[in-house]
C-alpha cells in the first residue's frame, strides 16, 4: 500500500476496526475511509455494490462482524450465521466486482476444529468437529476464508485472511453475559470490588487454556500483511502463550485490585477445553507481538473506566 491509497476499513467502530484505523493513521496513512451501520447496512448487497462501485477502494480491510461470547453464540446461532455470512459476502464479492487490489479477511480461531492438535496450525482447518458453542460463527467465518481461496484460484485475486486468537483492548464490548471471556471478567472484577463484595462467581471450572492477544498488535499484523503476505492459507494471530481461565481470573482480579474469594459455577459451560494457535508461521514472516498480557489488561481496564458508553453496554 501507498501512503494514499484508497483503503476501507469495514467495521471500524469495533475493537479490531478501530485499531487497524489507528494502526494506519500511525504509519502515515492518509486516504482510509469509513462508513457507520446508519451509513452503509453491509447486510444489504444492493447498497454495498453501490459503495464499491462509487467509491473504488484499492485495499479493504474487512473487520465488520456479529460478535459474541458463548451465551451470544448458544442465544442466536441463526443470527449469528446469517449476519456473517451475508455481510463478509456481500464485501468481498463487491471488492471483486469493483477491481479491488488485495482484500484482508478477519477472522477468528474457533474456526478450528474442537479437538485440533495444540498449538493449532493454519492447515488444520476442516479436520474435525467444530465447538458446538461457536458453530454458528465458525462456519460463517470459514466460509469467507474460503471464498477469498476459491476468488484467488478462479480469478487470481489477492485475498487473504487473518485468524486471531481471543482479543482484547480498547473499544472492546463489557456487556456482562453477551461480551468475550476477559472484557466479561474485567467489568465483574471492577463491580464486585466497587460493591464490597465478599466472592466473585466465574463460569465453569477454570480449566480451560486460553491465549489472549492485544488487539493493537493484531492491526499492526494486519497492516504487515497486507503489504509483506499473499496466499491462500490463512495466517494465524497470536501469542503462542496460553494460562488458565483461573490463572486469567487471578490476573484480572490483581489488576483491578480485587482481593475476595474466587468461586466457580460449573453449571456453566466452559467451552472448548484448550485453543493454542501456533504462530510459527507470522514469525517466519517477521512479525511478533508486543503486549504481554498483564500490561495489556492494565490498558483495557483504563478503557473501561475512562469509557462510559463501553462500561455500560
Amino acid at each position: 500500500m501507498n501512503k494514499d491509497s484508497k483503503i476501507y476499513v469495514a467495521g471500524h467502530r469495533g475493537m479490531v476496526g478501530s485499531a487497524i484505523v489507528r494502526e494506519l493513521t500511525r504509519q502515515g496513512y492518509t486516504n482510509i475511509i469509513t462508513r457507520t451501520h446508519k451509513e452503509l447496512d453491509l447486510c444489504r448487497q444492493t447498497d454495498v455494490e453501490t459503495f464499491f462501485a462509487t467509491e473504488k477502494p484499492e485495499y479493504v480491510f474487512l473487520a465488520a462482524a456479529k460478535v459474541g461470547g458463548i451465551v451470544a453464540n448458544q442465544n442466536a446461532l441463526a443470527d449469528f450465521m446469517y449476519q456473517n455470512m451475508i455481510l463478509e459476502m456481500n464485501v468481498i464479492h463487491a471488492a471483486w466486482q469493483n477491481g479491488c487490489k488485495k482484500l484482508e479477511f478477519l477472522g477468528s480461531s474457533c474456526i478450528y476444529p474442537r479437538l485440533a492438535p495444540q498449538p493449532m496450525k493454519e492447515n488444520c482447518l476442516l479436520t474435525g468437529e467444530l465447538e458446538k458453542t461457536n458453530e454458528a460463527y465458525a462456519l460463517a467465518k470459514i466460509s469467507g476464508l474460503k471464498y477469498c481461496e476459491f476468488l484467488n484460484r478462479q480469478y487470481g485475486t489477492d485475498y487473504i485472511s487473518v485468524m486471531p486468537t481471543n482479543l482484547y483492548g480498547p473499544n472492546d464490548n463489557y456487556h456482562p453475559e453477551h461480551s468475550h471471556v476477559l472484557p466479561a471478567l474485567i467489568r465483574r472484577f471492577h463491580e464486585a470490588k466497587e460493591a464490597g463484595a465478599e466472592s466473585v462467581t466465574c463460569w465453569g471450572d477454570g480449566s480451560p487454556l486460553r491465549e489472549f492477544l492485544y488487539v493493537d498488535d493484531l492491526a499492526n499484523l494486519c497492516v504487515f500483511l497486507m503489504n509483506n503476505y499473499s496466499g491462500n492459507e490463512t495466517v494465524n494471530a497470536g501469542t503462542g502463550k496460553e494460562l488458565s481461565i483461573k490463572q486469567l481470573t487471578e490476573l484480572v482480579a490483581k489488576v483491578i485490585g480485587y482481593t475476595g474469594r474466587i468461586e466457580w459455577d460449573t453449571s456453566r459451560p466452559n467451552g472448548t477445553p484448550r485453543k493454542l494457535l501456533d504462530v510459527s508461521k507470522a514469525t517466519a514472516l517477521g512479525w511478533t507481538y508486543k503486549t504481554e498480557l498483564e500490561d495489556g489488561i492494565r490498558l483495557a481496564y483504563d478503557d473501561f473506566l475512562h469509557n462510559p458508553m463501553r462500561a455500560e453496554r
